[in-house]
């Protein structure tokens, strides 16, 4: 389950960004955590490749655009 420490530190991550925004976020995410697990590991997998960490997360989110905007408009 999605719980307090990991929602403490991804808020951390998400300065400046609505608190509202930010809990549509981890609804999404408590939704959907199958398909964000795929998502955290695919990101891992090119970090481990040599990517930088924020490289890997823009090239994994534009990969699954799609479903992302989808999930966001249900």
């Amino acid at each position: 389950m999605f719980n307090f420490l990991m929602k403490k530190m991804l808020r951390s991550k998400m300065k400046g960004m609505p608190e509202a925004e930010q809990d549509k976020i981890f609804a999404l995410i408590e939704k959907n955590p199958q398909f964000f697990k795929q998502i955290g590991e695919e990101i891992q997998e090119k970090v481990k490749s040599g990517k930088d960490q924020n490289v890997a997360a823009m090239e994994v989110m534009q990969k699954h655009q799609v479903e992302i905007q989808r999930l966001l408009s249900e």
